[in-house]
């Protein structure tokens, strides 16, 4: 048996005998025509290697299937392998040689003949098929060319391996040199081992080698970026090395090194809660291993400033002296006895509880009564900080709840910002005009607040920017509204609501006297020995130069007086010379002009079909003149001066119970009579910008209209407010003290109301009480004959007529 030598060319022939010693090779794939130092420790294979020192014959090199086992089987062996020979052998110690063998051919194992000492096998040559073939050498060139571009690709390798790769000539040969150095499982090279066929061996050898070109491009490629990454990492670490180095010459310890240790400090010295403090000490490790470039640093660094600048802890010790508390909110504001009684209130349980929650306030009433001033007063009596931020116009959520700290610029919500900015954890904290509050597509901030109005929740209120629980529990929640009917229920249900529904004459001279006026003076630079303002004259502005239910364009006016005097003392040398200037009526006149109210109540009740109502709106109390007229037509009725619904039906059930009554007032001769026929009735709303709605118009638009068609004048200064019902029932109505100032404020002595609403006065000061005569009403009746003078009189029980009596009839 013969096979041709491996290497340039098949010039020389090695005869192969037909049994060969078997050594099997672990972890690798012998080819021909290749050079391997080998190491011989294993019993059977030291027993050949003997043998084939003293023979100096040939010896079959053969793959395990399974390289951990250590003494394998027959069975445990490929059947294809390489003949070699022996080139240079070395003992090592007593049992162990170093040889080095250089691979001959391919051989196939026919049968095993021999187990021990060592394996022996009878084998069978295996020569290339297709040699010559130009598709063979097409392939061949081809993976010649894919080798030199991997060689290109790793610069270890020596500039000798191309020229080698020229000198072989053989396909077969350059197949096996190239499988026998590229990275390929055990599997594959053994596979390519097995192919005799050139055409498929030179195939699967270029197909590993082009895996290996494109591993080595990538790798290449990854190289390359990271190296340049590297680079720059090294060269800033360089150079903030030396800045570093500079600094400590200099003396300069503002590094970034002591800003986290003095950061760490802060939040030790902070007393952080279990979770907070779990947080602060994670963001720490985080930015220790961060570069101070980095935008991340910057973002954590900032969340650790806000975590240890929280007062988590801290809090002012409450003033719980009750006499001191009613003094300092007796100095602050004039009356309020309800809001004040509930501060007493809330200040004798926090003497007896100290862990008491605080109260969720919320002072609804008309602008200018001091619901923000009464806020800040409450804080001084209590001892503690204060904070304020106004509602009106949010509607992002992220206001209250904070942004998360994922977006560029986040910050908490006002909520947690003002508590930084206060400094303790139990502060008086007011929210402005949270009747104002907006929504839109970016939430609803009223939904926030719930968690933050909410004694049960707001001991671990979640802001999204920290993450992190931050008890409110402590804290003194104020609002302000104007108005109760645009907060939300369930906001409304977590506050409790105290309501400011302004003032009379005597308060206002009163808070003018006490407070307005020295405020004025001093912010006017003027001084009290250089202007006096008598109680007629405060009462002559507070009547006829304003009409509101606060004080707000009371000051405004008693400003604009103090100008006056301040124009005159500067015209002066000097301040001394200047004499007192008393403001009297004559003078008033001259500085704020013309009276712009008066009482046209008389004036406008002097012809028949007008009616005076009282009616209530977000700036308080409000009189509300309805006039009637009536005009050739086909019976309809129209009413003008932005009407609401509700008004709309109280006007139709007006006109519908006064067709029901035509013949009690002489307006019909029979019931079946449609007395406005050819009459058209127009029921107008002066003020017709105004939106207006409600029930309370009820009694005001029948009054008018029975004045109309009987030609009887209402009183000239009686009121009146009240819902009706088409069995002529005069039901309760709501703002009864706000209807009632306001009627005071304008100078009308008779008030008509339901008789169910005469418990609402028991808020109604003593003094307006006093200067008013209140009716009480259950039926329309009754109403009529105490708003409608002459002509003749009104007949009894015409509304509540007993069903039966009008079925017999």
């Amino acid at each position: 048996m013969t096979a041709p030598k491996s290497g340039g060319d098949d010039s020389r022939i090695i005869t192969l005998p037909t049994e060969l010693p078997i050594l099997p090779l672990r972890n690798s794939v012998f080819f021909p025509g290749a050079v391997m130092p080998l190491t011989i420790g294993r019993t059977k294979t030291i027993r050949l290697i003997e043998e084939a020192k003293q023979e100096r014959s040939l010896l079959g090199i053969i793959t395990q299937r399974a390289p951990e086992i250590d003494d394998p089987n027959a069975e445990d062996m490929y059947t294809v392998g390489t003949a070699a020979r022996i080139i240079k052998l070395a003992r090592t110690g007593k049992d162990g040689f170093n040889i080095v063998v250089e691979g001959v051919t391919r051989f196939r194992v026919e049968e095993f003949s021999q187990i021990d000492p060592f394996f022996s096998a009878r084998i069978s040559a295996l020569e290339d098929e297709g040699t010559g073939d130009v598709e063979v050498e097409a392939l061949a060139l081809n993976l010649r060319n894919t080798a030199r571009e991997v060689i290109d690709l790793l610069p270890e390798i020596p500039v000798m391996a191309k020229q080698l790769l020229d000198s072989i000539l053989v396909p077969g040969h350059l197949a096996d040199l190239i499988t026998a150095n590229i990275d390929a499982t055990i599997e594959e090279k053994q596979e390519i081992l097995e192919a005799i066929n050139l055409k498929k061996r030179l195939v699967k050898v270029l197909e590993l080698l082009n895996r290996q070109f494109e591993v080595l491009k990538l790798s290449n490629k990854i190289n390359s970026q990271v190296k340049g990454e590297m680079s720059k990492t090294q060269r800033e670490y360089y150079l903030r090395q030396q800045l570093k180095a500079i600094k400590e010459e200099l003396g300069d310890k503002e590094d970034d090194e002591s800003g986290l240790e003095e950061l760490e400090k802060r939040l030790k010295s902070a007393n952080l809660p279990d979770e907070p403090d779990k947080a602060a000490k994670r963001e720490l490790r985080r930015m220790r291993n961060m570069q101070p470039s980095q935008a991340e640093y910057t973002v954590a660094r900032t969340y650790l400033d806000w975590l240890a600048e929280l007062p988590w802890n801290k809090n002012s010790k409450d003033n719980l002296d009750l006499q001191n508390a009613k003094s300092t909110l007796d100095a602050d504001h004039y009356g309020l006895e309800k809001i004040k009684k509930r501060i007493i209130e809330y200040l004798a349980v926090r003497k007896l509880k100290a862990d008491m929650k605080g109260p969720i306030l919320c002072f609804l009433g008309p602008p200018g009564v001091g619901k923000t001033s009464l806020g800040r007063s409450i804080a001084n009596a209590l001892g503690r900080k204060f904070h304020r931020i106004s509602l009106g116009g949010v509607r992002d959520e992220a206001e209250i709840r904070g942004h998360r700290r994922t977006y560029i610029g986040a910050l908490p919500g006002r909520i947690i910002q003002g508590m930084k900015k206060a400094g303790t954890n139990n502060p008086v904290f007011l929210l402005d005009e949270i009747d104002k509050l907006g929504h839109d597509f970016r939430g609803d901030p009223s939904s926030a607040l719930l968690e933050v109005l909410d004694p049960e929740q707001n001991n671990s209120f979640s802001d999204h920017y920290l993450d992190v629980p931050f008890d409110l529990s402590h804290v003194l929640f104020i609002a302000t509204a104007n108005q109760g009917e645009t907060i939300p229920p369930a906001l409304r249900d977590r506050m409790e609501i105290i309501e400011l529904p302004g003032y009379t004459f005597e308060e206002k001279l009163s808070i003018a006297s006490q407070h307005l006026i020295p405020k004025q003076i001093l912010e006017h630079g003027i001084s009290t020995d250089q202007i006096e303002i008598p109680e007629e004259t405060i009462l002559k502005i507070a009547t006829h130069y304003t009409r509101e239910a606060g004080v707000r364009n009371l000051e405004r006016e008693v400003a604009s007086v103090c100008r006056s005097v301040a124009v005159e003392v500067a015209k002066l040398d000097k301040k001394e010379d200047s004499a007192k200037e008393i403001i009297t009526l004559e003078k008033l006149t001259k500085i704020l002009g013309p009276e712009r109210f008066y009482n046209e109540v008389a004036e406008r009740t002097a012809i028949p079909g007008v009616a005076t109502g009282l009616a209530w709106t977000a700036s308080g109390g409000d009189l509300l003149f309805i006039e009637a007229t009536r005009m050739g037509g086909k019976g309809s009725l129209i009413l003008t001066g932005q009407l609401g619904d509700v008004m709309k039906e109280s006007a139709q059930t007006a006109l519908s119970w006064i067709r029901s009554h035509a013949m009690d007032f002489g307006l019909a001769e029979n019931v079946d009579e449609h007395f406005l026929e050819k009459t058209d009735v127009h029921v107008h709303f002066p003020a017709g910008a105004i939106p207006k709605d409600g029930p309370s118009a009820g009694v005001t638009i029948i009054t008018a209209l029975i004045s109309l068609l009987t030609g009887r004048r209402t009183r000239p200064d009686t009121a009146m407010t009240g819902e009706v019902t088409l069995r002529g029932l005069v039901l309760p109505v709501g703002g009864i003290k706000e209807k009632v100032l306001a009627a005071h404020r304008a100078g009308v002595k008779n008030i008509i109301m339901p008789a169910r609403n005469e418990k609402d006065l028991l808020d109604i000061p003593a003094n307006v009480k006093k200067e008013i005569n209140f009716i009480f009403a259950k039926k329309v009746d009754d109403v009529l004959e105490a708003a409608l003078i002459e002509g003749h009189p009104v007949k009894k029980d015409l509304s509540v007529k007993p069903i039966l009596e009008e079925a017999q009839a």
